[in-house]
């Protein structure tokens, strides 16, 4: 395949809205619905052309039935039922366009709003949808049109601002779901701004129950708008409108009772119509959506300010005294301090819940809803973090410090080709054209080691193996050229041959790039295979930190020991393997003095007195522990 043929291939398959419409083609109902609407809207705008004036009369054939010079039949004066028909939806159609764009703009906007922002912005959104939906709707349309008479654009406006608020509640419900989702912190992370994720990933994932509810608001606005025609409230005759002309079948419904099926047939199947494709598309945009598990919640960090303390010098990343707390106030993360220099990797190791995700996340700002971070001083190339805007922390994320996730295929969009995604990513970064950015994005695939970029921008994220998901979610982390990637447990869903492609691959790009690297996992293997640095954490404290040669030739704290013990690649064959026993005490259970003392088999009474704090020796070396150990593993 040709250099040019590939690049095309990632922007011209895979596209959302494409999707949909062949999954509605390949459903009878939804071309059913589609073709009456569109023949519908078609032939009221050229009722010019299909049909008389309405307004011409025909009294040899007053109130004639079927015929083929008037093939709906005529009225009481005459006048052609099909051009009125045609004529009249140009009318009602139009004001229940209106209703529909003001319902489905404000409904939307405040909806995604409310539910993504969440706080002030949302309790203000739902007392104001409250009060809409308390409303009497009929009233307050009496009112509009006594103030504005037979103004139908103003009554269906009004109709369309009172709805709103069942919209904006459906779309509220559906993005706090969503924001939860791997690929909205995923794209949070990769430094794209709100409005982006919102129209990009957020809009996309709530289409679904958007549609299905619009659908039914249209059958409701045009039996709305129908019935003002009929009670005389809206068009004048003797312009024609789908409600008049039901009011002037009903008036002639004995002398003539076929006029009332093509006047209130057209309104009652197109109705129907409105409801069935709403019910049709929803399902197609269902079927392309998946179920992923939530992980991940994206949400404004509130910063706690303290005494600043220095970074160590020429550092690109330097936390101190970090410390995270839920909306509770509870620690999960307690004084935690390291370094990473530019073209470091360091490892993040301990046991599950020791804190190390949260460390990462209060890096990134990106915490669980009501988390706070509470820290000295997070320093990233020179620039103090804490201090920045929400909107000033999306230029750091992605640019300078990108993100792997612990599981890839939900870490990716499922409504959006690998490809669209990373040119999406590669665009808000760079600011490069759709095009230079297809090219790119293959170049970030053939360079995360993918056969045939080109296939694989072209497929879905539930069409991706495990290895190759996590190479896709690699290759939008380097979209924006990041100087640090942080990747959390990045091979933990892999098998032991593809583990061990997607570690050499980072070595690779940590090589070639000159990228610093922090490396969160509890596997010892992948410590010593890829990092430099390793800092131990343990009941949300850093309880050792040194380099990866010293931690296994002398581990200075007893858990770091006990640790590298019960690691199966250091077992002997036949043996026994050492099991550390209890648990990590979970957080707001934390002992007064050295957490690890209830595990530790070296406790003296002193352990369990007071905190403890950390020291360093000569070399640097950092643990906290009143009794380091000074024996080498062998």
């Amino acid at each position: 395949m040709s250099a040019g043929s590939a690049v095309t291939g990632v922007g011209s398959t895979g596209r959302a809205g494409g999707g949909v419409v062949r999954a509605v083609a390949r459903r009878p109902l939804g071309v059913v619905c589609v073709a009456w609407l569109g023949l519908l809207v078609l032939a009221c705008l050229l009722a010019g052309w299909l049909g008389s004036s309405p307004q011409e009369q025909d009294l040899e054939a007053v109130y004639s039935g079927p015929s083929a010079a008037h093939w709906l039949g005529t009225d009481q004066l005459g006048r052609d039922l099909l051009s009125r028909v045609l004529h009249g939806g140009r009318v009602s159609l139009l004001v229940v366009g209106v209703a529909l764009a003001v319902h489905v703009v404000l409904g939307v906007v405040l909806g995604l709003v409310a539910g993504y922002r969440r706080g002030l912005v949302d309790r203000i959104v739902s007392r104001l949808a409250d009060l809409l939906l308390s409303a009497p709707a009929v009233v307050i349309l009496l009112v509009v049109l006594a103030v504005f008479p037979h103004n139908e654009a103003a009554a269906m406006t009004t109709l369309g601002v009172l709805s709103s608020a069942g919209l904006a509640r459906v779309v509220r419900a559906s993005a706090i779901r969503v924001r939860e989702e791997p690929y909205v912190a995923a794209a949070t992370v990769a430094g794209l701004g709100t409005v982006r994720i919102l129209v990009r990933h957020v809009l996309p994932a709530v289409a679904g129950p958007v549609i299905s509810l619009v659908s039914l608001v249209a059958g409701s606005a045009l039996l709305v708008e129908a019935s003002l025609g009929f009670l005389g409230l809206g068009t004048q005759p003797p312009e024609p409108s789908w409600g008049g002309l039901i009011a002037d079948a009903s008036q002639a419904i004995y002398r003539q009772p076929w006029m009332l099926v093509p006047t209130g047939g057209v309104v009652a199947v197109t109705a129907v119509a409105c409801a069935l494709l709403g019910d049709v598309v929803r399902d197609a945009t269902d079927d392309r959506a998946t179920g992923e598990p939530l992980s991940w919640r994206r949400m404004r960090t509130r910063v706690v300010a303290r005494e600043s303390r220095e970074p160590a010098a020429l550092c690109l990343l330097s936390v101190r005294d970090l410390t995270v707390r839920l909306a509770d106030g509870t620690p999960v993360v307690d004084g935690v301090d390291f370094d990473v220099a530019a073209g470091q990797a360091l490892g993040l190791v301990g046991e599950s819940g020791c804190g190390k995700t949260m460390a990462v996340s209060g890096v990134l700002r990106l915490l669980p809803p009501g988390a706070t971070v509470d820290a000295a001083t997070i320093t990233f190339d020179g620039r103090e973090t804490l201090g920045l805007t929400e909107r000033e922390m999306v230029g750091v994320r992605g640019r300078g410090i990108g993100y792997i996730g612990q599981d890839p295929v939900a870490s990716l969009d499922p409504l959006f080709t690998v490809g669209d995604q990373l040119v999406e990513a590669v665009r808000h970064h760079t600011g490069a054209t759709r095009r230079q950015a297809r090219a790119k994005a293959l170049e970030l695939l053939a360079a995360v080691r993918l056969p045939d970029p080109a296939a694989v921008a072209a497929r879905y994220p539930h069409e991706l193996s495990g290895g190759m998901a996590q190479r896709v979610s690699i290759a939008r982390a380097l979209a924006g050229e990041p100087r640090l990637l942080i990747a959390d447990e990045p091979t933990t869903a892999l098998d032991v041959t593809v583990q061990a492609e997607i570690l050499d691959l980072l070595r690779d790009l940590r090589s070639r790039t000159g990228m610093a690297l922090v490396l969160v996992t509890h596997d010892w293997g992948v410590v010593a295979d890829t990092c430099d640095t390793a800092v131990v954490m343990y009941a949300g404290q850093v309880v050792e930190n040194t380099g990866v040669a010293e931690v296994f030739a002398a581990p200075r704290h007893p858990y770091t020991e006990a640790l590298l013990a019960a690691n199966p690649a250091a077992a002997e064959p036949g043996s026994r393997l050492p099991v550390l026993p209890g648990a990590v005490p979970a957080p707001g259970h934390w002992p007064t003095g050295c957490r690890f003392a209830l595990r530790c088999p070296h406790v003296t009474t002193e352990c369990v007195a007071a905190p403890i704090q950390s020291t360093s020796d000569t070399a640097g070396a950092v643990s906290r522990c009143l009794h380091p150990r000074a024996g080498a593993r062998t």
